[in-house]
């Protein structure tokens, strides 16, 4: 397994040329194959190269070239990541850019703000991961064929041990019903906590996602923060409120307590004014830090068939941090 290519020294972009006709919304879902077996995770060769990039915006702040290049580095393969910056994309816009990636010879890519949702239909395999989500953050090109995985799922379960000690005692309150939002609720389901509040300011998504969980998680759609708050040993922000340049909290201040734990999948800013407000309360915090990493490392593993070391991966978005926060300070 594994997409080993020359990337190209230039990229043409997409819909330069005739584009054939796509086949229709996927018929089938891909393999439950998410993440390689140790046995089957083959070393990379001295000129082994992949080009993957990332698909969304706003995405100039994007710490995953960093992490995937590092990652690679470190295996001894070379990885170009290019950023594909795209806003306002309509359906056949996006489906342009996707036959782009198939046709230049990209190893895959991820799929970031505001397109997870929107890309799904337009792919040839979905893993069940991601067809029971409903949103796509990784693609993967294999034979010339487009298959959607979730990573965000698969990321956020590994990021939130620290902070779920005992799932079966635990109410999360999840704020935000989109993409990531899906993703963390489907992660906090896996992982066994007892319920998960769902509260989204578009109350039929709440709904959706409660619904599309079904069986595999107890969980309630309420109607405000507050009713998600009440009780509840955690909460998770999974909507943009605090990315910048939003400096608004999904989370009134007065809500937070030093029993509760707070993480925010947002890392621009990387302390958000939801964690530095929950860190004064004395609550316990996690940063976007660590789904960052774990995500992109499950990411570069379906794109490369390769193994990365999650350590390395950590090691080029805090450099990215550092130099990002250094400009703001020096401004």
């Amino acid at each position: 397994m594994g997409n080993c290519v020359r990337s190209a020294k230039r990229y043409r972009l997409p819909g330069s040329g005739p584009i054939p006709n796509r086949p229709p919304p996927p018929t089938r879902i891909a393999p439950d194959d998410e993440i390689m077996s140790p046995a089957a995770r083959p070393l990379a060769p001295a000129d082994c190269r992949f080009l993957t990039g990332l698909i969304g915006a706003p995405i100039a702040h994007s710490a995953s070239p960093a992490m995937h290049e590092r990652a690679a580095e470190a295996l001894g393969a070379h990885c170009h990541y290019q950023l594909i910056e795209v806003a306002g994309a309509g359906r056949e816009e996006l489906r342009l850019l996707l036959d782009g990636v198939r046709r230049l010879g990209f190893a895959g890519v991820n799929v970031t703000f505001p397109y997870k949702e929107a890309v799904v239909s337009l792919l040839d395999e979905l893993s069940p991961g991601a067809q029971a989500i409903g949103a796509v953050n990784t693609v993967v090109v294999r034979d010339g064929r487009l298959t959607g995985h979730n990573t965000d799922t698969t990321g956020f379960a590994r990021a939130i041990t620290e902070l779920v000690r005992d799932p079966a005692q635990s109410t999360v309150a999840v704020i935000g019903a989109g993409g990531v939002g899906k993703a963390i609720a489907f992660a906090l389901a896996g992982i066994g906590v007892a319920e998960i509040r769902i509260f989204d300011t578009d109350r039929a998504k709440a709904t959706q996602l409660a619904g599309q969980i079904g069986k595999r998680g107890k969980t309630s759609v309420v109607d405000s923060v507050e009713d998600a708050m009440r009780g509840a040993t955690g909460v998770v922000n999974g909507s943009p409120v605090g990315m910048l340049p939003n400096r608004g909290t999904p989370v009134p201040d007065a809500l937070l307590h030093q029993d509760i734990w707070v993480a925010d999948a947002v890392y621009t800013p990387l302390w958000t004014p939801l964690l530095n407000a929950a860190k004064a309360k004395g609550a316990k915090v996690m940063t976007g830090r660590e789904l960052a990493i774990y995500q992109a490392a499950d990411a570069f593993e379906l794109f490369t068939g390769l193994k990365p070391s999650a350590a390395e991966m950590g090691n080029a978005f805090d450099a990215v941090m550092a130099r990002r926060y250094a400009k703001v300070n020096a401004a």
